[in-house]
């Protein structure tokens, strides 16, 4: 007997909405303290939520931006926050793509295709100078 998808998806639309509205209110806290520690932990664990949530259904392509977006902010974290643009902005763009990712989720119930270029831009570590401790 197979297994109905419909309510995981149901559950794993509804969950990925709340951490992505999550996300966004951090990124936005973020943006006006580039050391709030509150709101990089919370990018990490909702990053790392959805990368669970989404390879537990399969939808590959969005635990592996998912995975590369936990990476850059384990890397934010482990500095102690983000120095400039580079950093948001690549937090960003994770985000809208994995916004635009869940969307194909909700309109089609399949996996969105991979997106090597996200993928690629997030993997790049960010320069030190964008990321690191602030000198007193």
């Amino acid at each position: 007997m197979a297994l109905d998808m419909t309510k995981y998806r149901a559950v794993f639309l509804e969950d990925a909405t709340e951490h992505l509205a999550d996300m966004s209110r951090a990124l936005l806290d973020l943006e006006k303290d580039t050391e709030h520690a509150d709101a990089i932990d919370v990018l990490f664990r909702m990053a790392h939520s959805i990368k669970g949530m989404a390879a537990s259904l399969e939808y590959d392509s969005i635990a592996e931006v998912s995975h590369v977006l936990e990476d850059r902010m384990q890397e934010i974290r482990s500095a102690g926050g983000v120095d400039g643009t580079e950093g948001l902005t690549l937090v960003f763009k994770g985000m809208e793509g994995l916004e635009a990712m869940i969307e194909v989720v909700r309109q089609t119930g399949e996996s969105p295709p991979p997106n090597p270029d996200l993928v690629n831009a997030l993997a790049t570590p960010i320069a030190p100078a964008e990321c690191q401790k602030k000198k007193s």
